[in-house]
């Protein structure tokens, strides 16, 4: 289903792209340069070849570069082939949440009273409903309870129940990554701490002893919906089993030392939080049992309700943190108030798919998510340059980060004369940027760099999928291409 373009979120980009008609139709070869003093600009400005070749990076570098006012193809190389986007494919989920909902868009969590208030008494059931709200975290169920006190509740006559239905629930982000990583929790619409459960272990005499918290600087909430055992091996780390309603953990003792600490993902989200809520409950003198969660959201009267910050400032720290609980809990949000209602995530992403090609000019995008953490999402970069023009004067630009040019040590380079603002995403052996580049003398680019090695994809074992042996030297010498591609174009078409 395509949908027309929405004044609001398009306002003032005609212009700029009614004066590129080259967009229309790409580029049918790489775009190279035409070079006024050759013998200059061979000295002065190394060729993509030696690029590569300097900083032997394996595998393919595909890249399209657009002056981003007229949307002129400038250079490009490889831009049609489909690669990994990574979580570059979360600025595309950014416009379509925004497009969808709008920048002001604040998400309810709120706690609901079934049968009026006696005497302090909750004459029928509390629920925590789920509002869609990737923000919520221990400290603010914190202040809902406090809040639930001050209107001087005691008890609660019927039962606690959670409603997580607003969205999808879903075990997990992508089936195919390892099961401890805390970037791939389980999904729904009550989403407490990124979904994700706080593990930490000291050695106790010839033991161990581990908590299992929800926790913030503020509150350490223990939980008994997720349990860890330590079991003698040295391998595998960690395994996973749901089993009688938990989320059932064992960690080899081989690999735990003295002591540590790390966040795995949670898989049952409303039981996460409700259980959460109930300790910080009983901590406000209102006891609550064991949490239900229910299909169906009742009537009810809303006791307490936590706004989430409004929806541009959630997408700006999405793309700084990419975070892909919240990239997913978006992209379904703003599927449901396209369609209504939304089943799955490759439901959601093929609407989404769809949007961007009327929206963002977009010719073939085949996202399977919103955040890229798919293995089968494929994306080119000539598509991705072609929505970075098309969206020049909406919201994205003012919420990618700035991202820092560095010499070969990594340290930041403060006087730098190129500006850039894009979005970065890395899967082992994966590699990409995209954003805006604005050159010494104020020219702006628009951008897109893929690079990844699909051989050295292809040997990884899912449980090595974590940090794979030379996956991380690989991104360091992606990313100095990256840079060095960036400088390139700051000599060559910014001058």
């Amino acid at each position: 289903m395509q949908s027309r373009i929405s004044r609001r979120f398009f306002l003032g980009t005609a212009a700029a792209f009614a004066a590129s008609p080259v967009l229309a139709a790409p580029p049918v070869a790489s775009l190279r340069p035409v070079l006024r003093d050759p013998e200059f600009h061979k000295r002065a400005v190394r060729s993509v070849e030696d690029i590569i070749r300097t900083h032997k990076l394996s595998g393919n570098v595909a890249f399209a570069l657009a002056d981003a006012r007229t949307g002129k193809w400038l250079e490009c190389q490889n831009e049609s082939l489909s690669t990994p986007p990574a979580s570059t494919a979360k600025s595309i989920t950014a416009l379509y949440a925004l497009d969808a909902l709008g920048p002001d868009h604040q998400f309810q969590t709120r706690l609901l009273s079934t049968g009026g208030v006696i005497n302090g008494v909750v004459q029928g059931d509390l629920i925590l409903a789920g509002g869609g709200d990737p923000t919520l975290d221990t400290d603010a169920l914190a202040n809902m309870a406090a809040k639930l006190k001050a209107l001087g509740i005691t008890g609660v006559k019927g039962t606690f129940k959670v409603f997580e239905g607003s969205l999808p629930v879903l075990a997990r982000i992508d089936p195919e990554q390892p099961d401890h990583v805390g970037y791939n929790p389980g999904v729904s619409g009550l989403a407490l701490n990124f979904n994700r459960v706080h593990f930490e272990w000291k050695r106790e005499g010839t033991g161990y002893g581990v908590t299992m918290e929800g926790r913030t600087e503020a509150f350490r909430p223990a939980v008994r919906m997720a349990v860890m055992r330590v079991q003698d091996r040295q391998t595998p780390i960690y395994t996973y089993e749901d089993r009688g309603g938990r989320d059932n953990w064992t960690v080899a003792r081989g690999a735990l030392g003295k002591g540590g600490s790390r966040w795995l993902p949670v898989r049952k989200p409303g039981l996460y939080a409700g259980e959460v809520f109930a300790v910080l409950a009983g901590g406000e003198g209102i006891k609550l049992g064991k949490p239900q969660i229910i299909s169906d959201l009742p009537q009810g009267e809303v006791l307490v309700a936590r706004s989430s910050p409004p929806l541009k400032g959630i997408l700006r720290d999405m793309l700084r943190f990419s975070t892909n609980l919240t990239a997913e809990m978006m992209g379904l949000a703003a599927t449901q108030k396209r369609l209504g209602r939304v089943t799955d995530l490759r439901v959601s992403a093929a609407e989404m798919n769809a949007w961007a090609k009327g929206a963002l000019n977009m010719r073939n995008p085949q996202l399977v998510d919103h955040s890229g953490l798919g293995d089968d999402s494929r994306m080119t970069a000539l598509d991705m340059t072609r929505a970075m023009v098309r969206v020049l004067n909406s919201d994205l630009l003012g919420i990618l980060k700035p991202i820092a040019m560095r010499d070969e040590k990594g340290k930041v380079l403060r006087e730098h004369p190129l500006e850039v603002r894009a979005k970065t995403g890395t899967l082992n052996f994966v590699s990409a940027l995209c954003g805006y580049v604005t050159a010494k003398d104020g020219r702006l680019m628009a951008f897109t760099i893929f690079t990844a090695d699909p051989s050295e994809r292809a040997k990884i074992t899912r449980a090595l999928r974590e940090g794979p042996p030379g996956g991380q030297a690989w991104n360091k010498r992606s990313k100095r291409v990256q840079q060095a591609l960036l400088e390139r174009w700051g000599v060559l078409y910014g001058s």
